[in-house]
């Protein structure tokens, strides 16, 4: 690991030994990386895979750690972050490209701004670009599979491939990038243009809906469960009595039953073991099995 250290270290970015992975995280969770890289130019990011993949390395890409639950004992191998450095826009028409770094929530904010409409959904979603495009990210009855037109993707032998929107396998918060191995690096989006004033309190209502039916007051990761629909993961949790109940410090929100909240000093663990209560308790009541949507990474506990 020493050499791989030392060949990224000659890359344009940064690189740290045991970087707390909590630090990066919205739910404040995680143990070490092994080794953390978070380069500053796409090309960076080329030459750094082609350096973990040659040498046979495990890696995980990781942007606003939103939707991610990392394992107290961290991820042995390299931690790749696409952060700031990897979120430039341009708008061309109705043509949207952006790094897959952005934070789709300022993106949001901004295209509304310029009379833009495609993106008010994406409103209170704490994730990136990259993020959103991986877990097809969605609300209020839209998500990233709408507008996309084609992901710039980065594979691990190196090659760049523009896939376009039909060949992503989309479907409910999913892409082929699930079980294909590559990273975002750009997104392309189709926006309409509209009245800025009629996008903006659009956008402006759901950021609203949000902040009132969703706990922002903890450390939380977004919606916990996959909606088994025709019901929805929320209403069955609070039904069944969990709302507010707690495994050491993680507590089912007392806001939407759907959200898991750090109280302060939540372990992985807490956070799994609640998950598995409230997975036995949803079945045991109502014959349904609840799916995560939230991603588990790192050693085991």
């Amino acid at each position: 690991m020493k050499e791989t250290m030392q060949a990224l270290s000659q890359l344009e970015g940064d690189v740290i030994e045991n970087e707390q992975l909590k630090n990066h995280t919205t739910w404040k969770i995680g143990g070490p990386a092994s080794l953390f890289f978070e380069p500053h130019s796409i090309e960076a990011l080329k030459q750094g895979i082609g350096i973990i993949h040659d040498e046979g390395i495990p890696w995980f890409v990781l942007g606003r750690g939103s939707n991610l639950l990392i394992s107290d004992k961290g991820i042995d191998g390299v931690v790749i972050k696409l952060g700031e450095k990897l979120s430039d826009y341009s708008l061309e028409g109705n043509i949207l490209r952006v790094g897959a770094g952005y934070s789709l929530i300022k993106l949001a904010t901004i295209i509304s701004k310029k009379g833009y409409s495609g993106l008010e959904f994406a409103a209170g979603i704490p994730g990136t670009v990259g993020g959103a495009i991986f877990m097809n990210a969605g609300a209020h009855g839209s998500d990233v599979s709408k507008i996309l037109t084609r992901a710039h993707v980065l594979f691990p032998d190196g090659s760049m491939k523009w896939i376009e929107n039909k060949d992503m396998a989309f479907s409910y918060r999913t892409s082929r990038l699930q079980t294909e191995k590559g990273i975002v690096i750009e997104g392309e989006f189709e926006l309409q243009q509209g009245d800025a004033q009629v996008i903006k309190q659009e956008l402006q209502k759901n950021k609203d809906y949000r902040r009132d039916t969703q706990p922002w007051n903890y450390p939380c990761c977004g919606s916990v469960f996959r909606n088994p629909l025709p019901r929805y993961a929320g209403q069955l949790i609070e039904e069944s009595g969990l709302k507010g109940f707690s495994v050491g410090g993680a507590q089912v929100s007392t806001v939407h039953a759907n959200f898991i909240v750090n109280k302060g000093d939540a372990t992985s663990k807490d956070v799994l073991n609640l998950i598995k209560h409230i997975q036995n308790t949803i079945f045991e009541k109502y014959h349904v099995k609840m799916e995560t949507e939230v991603e588990q990474v790192g050693n085991s506990d």
